[in-house]
């Protein structure tokens, strides 16, 4: 009996911290919240052991009621509502302010917390790489051309999500759209600085988040974490550049770059 309630405990602290990391949060806080969640149930001898994808725990090793549980997280979403229903959860256990049972319920209900609405997500992600362009450097008609153009990068990233499509090739397609879109502008001949265009339509995609969590989690020690979060960024990086530098050299070679 005691064994059940044992890994009933690692199990929700294990999931608890699953469901943290799948949704972005730091390496750092899933361990120190799997940790704080077995201390509060007055778990002995527990070693837990997080990286960027994957969990591995144990507890009460040296007594019959040992157990164990590894998890394999792949890199997802940002979800940052998930991640405060999970801190706040977290919190509430550790507190004894939910019962074992009642604390599964709420994982459930945490997990199942929704994106924003597809035209939210789409509206401010052309206002956001609108306010990009503008800060980089560019007018205002760049301004509005790059709303659009974040607007249809937007839509094609959750046609791309919802057909399973992997994220070196999201991103290459993602960055190689919003490239068409500005030489096209360009084509036209409207009087637009097309780099300012192209600089705001790909902030989207830049993976500023995977950057700084690996510094972050170099200075915390945690050396393969933060390798692993840095070659995301540099590969994400790196199929960027090849969206914008294959349409930019296609339409330089049909155009003999008369243009730019």
């Amino acid at each position: 009996m005691q064994m059940a309630v044992t890994k009933e405990i690692l199990s929700l602290a294990v999931e608890i911290g699953d469901a943290l990391l799948r949704n972005g949060a730091e390496i750092y806080r899933v361990e120190d919240t799997v940790m704080h969640i077995l201390e509060a149930y007055e778990v002995e001898n527990y070693d837990v052991y997080v990286l960027s994808n994957g969990i591995f725990a144990s507890a009460n090793e040296n007594r019959d009621d040992a157990c164990s549980l590894i998890r394999h997280v792949p890199l997802g979403k940002i979800h940052l509502g998930r991640i405060a229903a999970l801190n706040q959860l977290s919190r509430e256990v550790c507190s004894m302010e939910c019962s074992l049972s009642e604390a599964w319920k709420r994982l459930e209900e945490c997990k199942d917390i929704p994106f924003q609405k597809k035209w939210v997500r789409v509206l401010f992600c052309g206002l956001g790489s609108a306010c990009f362009s503008y800060l980089f450097g560019g007018c205002a008609l760049d301004a509005l051309l790059t709303f659009f153009s974040g607007a249809l990068l937007q839509l094609l990233l959750d046609h791309l999500a919802r057909s399973g499509a992997s994220k070196f090739l999201t991103n290459i397609l993602g960055s190689a759209a919003v490239t068409l879109y500005a030489m096209l502008a360009l084509s036209i001949s409207l009087p637009i600085s097309y780099d300012k265009i192209i600089i705001g339509s790909i902030m989207p995609l830049v993976p500023g988040i995977a950057l700084t969590t690996s510094i972050r989690d170099f200075f915390n020690g945690d050396y393969l974490s933060g390798a692993i979060h840095m070659i995301d960024a540099i590969l994400t990086a790196f199929c960027i550049a090849v969206g914008v530098g294959a349409v930019i050299t296609i339409y330089r070679f049909f155009t003999g770059g008369f243009l730019l």
